[in-house]
């Protein structure tokens, strides 16, 4: 019908060429696709099975031979999985007990630290205790010495004379009688028990004399004689020489750490003393103030613009260096 239809028509030449060319090319490119879908298909077909020779393999053995595939190949990589798994497993065990043999040791150690530290302050608390008795024992030693001289006295610049040395009791009375002879006329007894040289041994290079030491047997007429002594500058056959009272070498040494500051106070007029075993005492303002320490003399003259930079005792050392 449709052709007899299209037959009736008229016919254009030029449209019939057109459509010609048209219905050639499509059929054409339908051939082309087809024979594409039939090499495909031959390609995926099922290949001859091994068993038969060349009968063709079914559908369903292929997907057996596959599956079997699947399943070896998954195996292998499960047990591969399951080693590294186990290798894993084994050194998060092995570390897990390092880590709990570590925190062990770490605790260790700490006991140990605290035990040490407790043990650190209990010493320390000893050794403040033993530094305290040791500092009362000291004073206490050097407080029995200086009692044990209370009757002495120190003579410091008489010369170094074989002649003096050989008679230091008369020279002693020598003294006195120039120096005090009011505690003679008094009738006090001026004897002395004996008298020597300190030190023993004369050091070569010393310009300065040994000091001597004198025991008197009245611990009154001592007292007497240094408060002379502190009244006026005592000589030996006009040779100047200084008589103090005769203490241990540690409370001499307090007391020589004065110096600069006593002089300096003499100077100012501030009536300085030095009193048994170290402590300074001056007069100022009205009143007597006394010093156990040079800090705290320092602290107390900086306080008073009548004595601030007057007794900077690094100054002068300084300047007399």
């Amino acid at each position: 019908m449709a052709n007899s239809t299209e037959a009736q028509k008229p016919q254009n030449p030029k449209k019939n060429k057109k459509k010609g060319a048209t219905l050639d090319t499509f059929y054409r490119a339908k051939i082309q696709n087809i024979e594409e879908i039939e090499d495909d298909t031959q390609e995926n077909a099922p290949k001859p099975s091994k068993g038969n020779g060349n009968s063709p393999q079914t559908h369903e053995e292929f997907e057996s031979e596959m599956t079997k595939k699947m399943e070896a190949f998954w195996e292998e990589k499960w047990e591969i999985m399951q080693k590294k798994f186990t290798h894993l497993q084994n050194r998060c065990d092995q570390t897990e007990k390092e880590n709990q043999a570590l925190k062990a040791r770490i605790r260790q150690l700490e006991d140990n630290d605290h035990v040490k530290e407790q043990e650190l302050i209990k010493q320390s608390q000893n050794t403040k205790k033993l530094e305290e008795n040791i500092k009362y024992l000291t004073n206490k030693v050097t407080d029995l010495e200086n009692g044990g001289r209370r009757d002495n006295l120190r003579i410091i610049g008489l010369p170094e004379k074989p002649e003096i040395n050989t008679k230091l009791n008369i020279v002693i009375q020598n003294i006195i009688k120039e120096n005090c002879p009011e505690i003679l006329e008094q009738g006090d007894n001026t004897a002395t028990d004996r008298a020597h040289r300190t030190p023993s041994t004369l050091n070569p290079q010393k310009t300065t004399p040994r000091n001597v030491i004198a025991k008197l047997q009245s611990s009154q007429t001592k007292e007497k004689i240094l408060q002379e002594a502190r009244k006026r500058q005592f000589r030996y056959k006009g040779m100047p020489i200084r008589v103090t009272q005769d203490l241990a070498s540690s409370t001499l040494n307090d007391r020589k750490a004065w110096n600069m500051i006593f002089r300096k106070a003499r100077e100012l007029g501030l009536q300085p003393r030095i009193s048994y075993p170290a402590k300074l005492t001056i007069y100022f303002q009205g009143k007597v103030w006394a010093f156990n320490k040079i800090e705290d003399f320092q602290f107390f003259a900086k306080k008073r613009p009548e004595l601030c930079g007057k007794f900077d005792t690094e100054k002068q050392r300084a300047r007399n260096t």
